[in-house]
């Protein structure tokens, strides 16, 4: 690791490195994750020489929670899901609704 992290920022890069593999992330990949973010932290703390725009405005990693990160499909339940439970709860014509048709009547649009 970089000389210039403190022990602190480096237990941090660990700590976020060994959870990163355990949600699946490969070992260089998870590497890359803890040093993005510690990196992303020092800029923001003013500890680095330069850093990027976006690593000083917007919210810290931390902060964001992953808002960003993963893949930029459709979020929510499937169709599937939403009919099962618009049959549970008894709504008429469910089986010719769309999905959203579907999250309108089940009131989670």
């Amino acid at each position: 690791m970089p000389k210039e992290w403190t022990d602190k920022q480096e237990r941090q890069y660990e700590h976020i490195k060994d959870s990163a593999e355990d949600r699946g992330a490969g070992p260089r990949r998870a590497e890359e994750i803890g040093a993005r973010i510690v990196n992303k932290n020092r800029a923001r703390a003013g500890q680095t020489k330069t850093a990027s725009r976006t690593s000083l405005t917007g919210k810290s990693p931390q902060q964001r929670g992953g808002q960003r990160s993963g893949r930029g499909g459709p979020k929510g339940l499937t169709r599937d899901q939403l009919y099962n439970e618009a049959k549970q709860r008894n709504i008429k014509g469910r089986s010719k609704m769309t999905k959203s048709q579907l999250a309108a009547a089940l009131g989670k649009d």
